[in-house]
């Protein structure tokens, strides 16, 4: 007889089983990487109500006192921490909230200029940190992806001298997505798309992976098991094992190898346990990435030296914080390239080739270097605001046709010698030929008109009144047979500084072309040139030189061009025949004032420096990059270019009108001794510029007009308040709304500023006929006069106190 157990007893069983099996699940999806309990901890963006009242008070004492404050706007950035929760390489661990105060401390503010000029802004970024670690899951997830997309790439250097070991390549494209992943998580940035007027954070991401944990020559270890496992700690013996006896590096879209890269959208990476890598211009020091450019864990670990640990702790995360600062200054909120005020509602961009072959077409669809005006088109209206027209055309014209446009290109051609040595150890002396672009806009511009509203009136005829006025296609100019180009010599656009003739009002002459009000256009010219030089590029080894309203870029079909830039032991290539990201670069810098992330305006040195840490990542620009796209980061800032530029020029603006005041009043409000007048003794330094003068009515003539005091008053009151409104905005994203705002500031200070340029020049014609003089009086007649009236009057005197006396 078989013993049976209970039902009882089998039905506690099969209880107990379900339910580990229920808390085992529950486990799991709870430590699920990228996943948003409950009791996750929320993304604060509120820091502007702690600094409204400084801000608030610095707008008033820019605009009252006529200080040199610039204009504040608060600039939040986030710094992520990965693997510094003691769960990473080397189990390092960073308090991130000392970190957040360091960097308060050491960078809390940042002033971009402009590189075509090199004077700073009126704009001054007060810099808001906020620092915070990721969980384990997330870190496995990260090293996981990383792991998976390593590609052999035979071997490297550890160090300068060190040992080779195996090299291994990440394509930077492939694991972005597993970063986006991340972005979104830590940001709800998915539960919130629909919502346009939530900000938008920028974010650093500073990783520090286990090397030994995501080995690619490691299958045994499975990772998906330490996503819910406790993660152990490292012996001594461990911890000099970190660094696995391997390197591995990023390329984003084949570009140079590197350790940081910008992506796509509103986030930089900056991987510390990668490389070390190295690249930079060959025989220059300037803006060279080199071994000991970014910090290593290794070396905050295993000081050399008479360093303790505690030191070296210091010492990296000062590195760190220096790091953190470079990425601001050349990423997040990067100097201006052109400073360019524009307040059109419409941006016409023909891409004109001008080619002198019949042999290829790189406008034609279809071929590996054709040029995609689509996807430039996508790309240049992200670089502007909401509501203003972009149209791109584009076309093709054999140069031969156009004789004084053929004449420029020859023109435009300089050579350089310089030496270089051989394989035979000598120097030789080698001349290089290139492009000159400066030479080349001389022509260029002028003719961009005609040519523009050519390509347009064949793209689309409905669209070329809208964009240019014009009378009679067949009007030819006299002595020139060219029918396109109807302009003057170069050295007839040169004026004498010394003439002073007036300016005449030109004539609109029958075919002529004007361009209508509120339309910019920014002409592309793509020379492709054939039986060339096979070598031949631009100024500076590039294939793009751009202005404020102007961009040329060369093409031609010849191989690859070595350059004076390396990446690791090998040289970058050029490649002529892609025009394509040339273009984007161009515009992106014409239309959006974007600078490139490598250079910086320095006013020590009086130029741009560069520097090549930031060179990789997806923008069009350098020859590190590879990209054909902008990155949302790089469009948020040209759309806050638009701005900044709106209101640079309505403070300057503000200062011109103070300072004409501020002339007007030392040269005609006096005292009788000829002194300016002066304030009460119970004002202050800081008082209202504007209460210096007076403000009471009189029936006297008034030399400065009262009503002209009530409308500056009125005025810098209302622009303090749309200053204010207008850094709020800034600092939650809404760029519309602040896009808005700064037009209209501007606008209000142009008519502000001719207003009081009108009542001063009237008030100056109605003093003319005054004239304050301080002199000693010249004729002698009348000095005996009032001599004698004096010493009269003292003889009187003596009379009268002599004979009035008591005594007498």
């Amino acid at each position: 007889m078989k013993w049976r157990p209970p039902a009882r007893l089998v039905l506690l069983v099969a209880i107990v089983y379900l339910s580990q099996l229920v808390s085992q699940s529950e486990s799991a999806s709870s430590q699920k990487a990228f996943r948003r309990d409950p009791g996750h901890p929320q993304w604060h963006h509120g820091a502007f109500h702690d600094v409204r009242d400084t801000i608030r008070s610095d707008v008033r004492r820019m605009l009252h006192t006529r200080a040199e404050v610039p204009f504040q706007v608060p600039l939040e950035v986030n710094v992520v921490l990965i693997g510094f929760s003691g769960d990473g390489g080397y189990r390092y661990a960073i308090d991130a909230h000392k970190l957040e105060e360091f960097l308060k401390l050491s960078f809390p503010s940042h002033r971009p200029s402009c590189l075509e000029t090199g004077e700073p802004l009126d704009i001054e970024h007060d810099i808001v940190y906020n620092a915070f670690s990721i969980g384990q899951a997330e870190l496995i997830a990260l090293e996981k992806a990383l792991k998976e997309g390593m590609v052999p790439a035979g071997s490297a250097r550890e160090a300068e001298y060190g040992r080779e070991v195996p090299l291994f390549e990440v394509d930077a494209t492939t694991v972005e997505p597993v970063f986006q992943k991340l972005y979104n998580y830590i940001f709800d940035i998915e539960n919130s798309a629909t919502d346009k007027d939530r900000p938008v954070p920028s974010a650093i991401f500073i990783v520090n992976f286990d090397k030994v944990r995501m080995d690619p020559r490691n299958k045994e270890l499975d990772l998906e098991t330490l996503m819910y496992g406790k993660i152990t700690q490292l012996s001594d013996e461990d911890m000099k094992k970190q660094e696995a006896d391997y390197i591995y590096r990023y390329r984003y879209n084949g570009g140079g190898a590197t350790q940081v890269w910008l992506s796509s959208d509103r986030f930089v990476v900056i991987d510390l346990s990668a490389g070390p890598c190295t690249y930079g211009k060959i025989e220059t020091e300037e803006g060279t990435v080199s071994l000991r450019t970014l910090p290593r864990l290794r070396n905050a670990m295993f000081p050399r030296g008479l360093a303790m640990v505690n030191d070296a702790h210091e010492v990296f995360v000062g590195q760190l914080a220096a790091l953190i600062a470079t990425t601001i200054e050349h990423v997040i909120a990067p100097d201006v390239r052109f400073e360019t005020v524009d307040l059109t509602t419409r941006l016409l961009i023909p891409i004109i080739v001008l080619q002198n072959h019949n042999r290829y077409n790189i406008m034609a669809k279809g071929h590996n270097n054709s040029i995609d005006i689509e996807a430039i088109e996508a790309e240049v209206k992200k670089l502007v605001h909401e509501g203003q027209e972009v149209v791109i055309v584009g076309g093709s014209h054999a140069l031969h046709r156009h004789e004084k446009l053929a004449i420029a290109v020859s023109k435009a051609m300089r050579g350089h010698s310089f030496q270089e040595t051989n394989k035979d150890g000598r120097f030789h002396v080698r001349t290089k030929t290139y492009l000159d672009g400066a030479i080349l806009k001389e022509e260029m511009e002028r003719s961009a008109d005609v040519l523009a509203a050519g390509l347009l009136e064949v793209a689309d005829p409905s669209l070329s009144s809208k964009f240019f006025l014009k009378q009679t296609w067949t009007y030819e100019s006299d002595g020139s047979t060219d029918s396109i180009l109807k302009h003057k010599p170069v050295w007839a656009s040169y004026e004498s500084r010394s003439s002073k003739t007036k300016k005449k009002k030109k004539q609109k002459k029958e075919g002529n072309l004007y361009r209508t009000y509120g339309t910019r256009v920014i002409p592309v010219f793509v020379l492709s040139l054939a039986d060339v030089d096979a070598n031949l590029m631009m100024e500076e080894e590039s294939f793009v030189w751009t202005s404020n309203d102007v961009v040329i870029v060369l093409e031609h079909r010849n191989d690859k061009i070595p350059l004076s830039y390396v990446s690791e032991t090998e040289r970058r290539h050029a490649f002529p025949s892609l025009a394509q990201r040339h273009i984007l670069a161009g515009l992106a810098s014409a239309v959006g004032g974007l600078s490139a992330p490598y250079e910086k305006a320095s006013h020590v040195h009086e130029r741009p420096v560069v520097n090549w840490l930031w060179a990789t990542g997806c923008h069009p620009f350098g020859p590190f990059s590879n990209a054909t796209g902008i990155s949302r980061m790089l469009q948020d800032v040209a759309l806050r270019n638009t701005i900044y530029a709106r209101v640079d020029s309505a403070l300057r603006k503000v200062r011109d009108m103070s300072e004409n005041v501020q002339s007007f009043a030392a040269e005609y409000l006096k005292t009788p001794l000829g002194e300016p007048v002066k304030g009460q003794k119970n004002k202050t330094s800081t008082e209202l510029w504007l209460e210096k003068f007076y403000k009471k009515t009189t029936n006297l003539p008034e030399p400065f007009p009262h009503e002209l005091v009530e409308r500056l008053e009125k005025y810098l009151d209302s622009l303090e308040e749309q200053l204010v409104d207008l850094s709020s905005l800034l600092y939650d994203h809404r760029l519309q709304d602040a896009h808005l705002n700064s037009s209209e500031i501007l606008q209000s200070s142009m008519f502000t500023l001719q207003y009081v340029d009108h009542v001063l020049s009237s008030e100056r014609e109605k003093m003319r006929c005054c004239n304050i003089e301080y002199k000693y009086p010249m004729q002698a007649s009348v000095t005996f006069i009032y001599g004698g009236i004096l010493l009269a009057g003292f003889f009187v005197y003596f009379v009268v106190i002599f004979f009035s006396s008591p005594v007498r």
